[in-house]
């Protein structure tokens, strides 16, 4: 359908499908088996993201060592990302859940999208900030496209519906000026199908490079990275608060051989406020003392930077964790938040 987005139009659009998602009306999550616990732990449910993204297999990793490191059972469950993930926390259907952060804080301070406006979700509690997650502007090579201003009347996959991926695909194709194109909502891997099928012309995938998704479609397919060039990088900067700068270094995907100007937002894991105290501390020590034994976004995931772009009050929980190590200091990360 094809679609002219303004400020307002662009706030309905988010806004409507967040509400699909937040109410749990999307289809039932993939789920795995459920683990069993040991003596004296507890099955806890993790929101990831869709199987083609970097979350899920993260949270495999994280499902790995917690299960070895606790009495705990990590449940991992495929889903819609962000969004979908705080509607989850909401409702306590889940204990923690991969997050954006500017998704953590238009939920948590109800502001930024329709569905948050005005409906703070009060209960969002932040345990780590883990990797940047790089925004991808995929387009097929030699399609034409040398700049997120060439997309208009295009038709872009901009991530499934209500997910953290569509609402930065949303804000960088307004502020670049594309008014008119055609919208496709799916997860990283179909958009990767529709991009190698031609049945799409760009692709928004945000996800710490590699994302497995990318990384497949390019050994399959000629594909290029639009970079957000200087122009739209400043403006991107100065009016969206969350947006970092950052870069696709060059061979991180086949063919794409010069590094990829881009943003990114910092990914993080949240709980909610029930969820206890003396599991939080044990799942974030489990998780921070062992990210030696990570293989992916290895080099991100460090105690030091665990707070940075900290967006929501931090869980009692974590705050003990990190309140003992001497590479934290909470009053000067936290400031206002702790």
């Amino acid at each position: 359908m094809s679609r002219a987005i303004d400020r307002r139009q662009f706030v309905r659009a988010v806004g409507g499908a967040g509400l699909v998602a937040t109410a749990g009306f999307l289809q039932e999550d993939e789920a795995e088996e459920d683990p069993e616990p040991e003596e004296g732990g507890e099955v806890l449910v993790w929101d990831a993201g869709g199987t083609g993204g970097t979350y899920y297999p993260l949270s495999g990793e994280f499902k790995t060592i917690v299960e070895a490191a606790t009495p705990h059972g990590l449940q991992v469950q495929s889903t819609g990302a962000s969004v979908e993930n705080v509607g989850s926390l909401a409702r306590e259907d889940s204990d923690f859940a991969l997050i954006q952060n500017d998704i953590n804080f238009f939920a948590y301070n109800g502001t930024g999208l329709e569905e948050f406006e005005g409906r703070p979700i009060e209960n969002l509690r932040g345990v780590a900030s883990l990797y940047p997650e790089t925004i991808h502007v995929l387009v097929a090579a030699g399609a034409g496209y040398e700049s997120v201003a060439d997309l208009a009347g295009a038709t872009i996959n901009t991530g499934d519906l209500g997910s953290g991926t569509q609402v930065n695909a949303l804000q960088i194709l307004e502020t670049a000026g594309v008014e008119e194109f055609d919208e496709q909502n799916a997860d990283f891997a179909t958009a990767a199908d529709q991009l190698r099928d031609g049945d799409i012309d760009a692709a928004f995938i945000v996800g710490g490079w590699p994302v497995g998704a990318v990384e497949e479609l390019a050994t399959t397919a000629d594909v290029d990275i639009l970079a957000i060039g200087d122009d739209l990088l400043e403006q991107l900067l100065d009016e969206i608060e969350f947006f970092a700068e950052d870069e696709i270094p060059g061979g991180t995907y086949d063919g794409v051989e010069e590094a990829v100007q881009t943003v990114s937002v910092q990914a993080m894991i949240t709980t909610h406020e029930a969820v206890d105290e003396t599991i939080v501390e044990e799942v974030t020590a489990a998780i921070f003392d062992n990210a030696d034994e990570l293989t992916i976004k290895a080099e991100f995931i460090d105690v030091e930077s665990a707070l940075d772009g900290m967006s929501i009050p931090l869980h009692p929980g974590a705050e003990a964790y990190f309140g003992e190590r001497d590479e934290v200091d909470l009053d000067e990360e936290l400031g206002d938040e702790s």
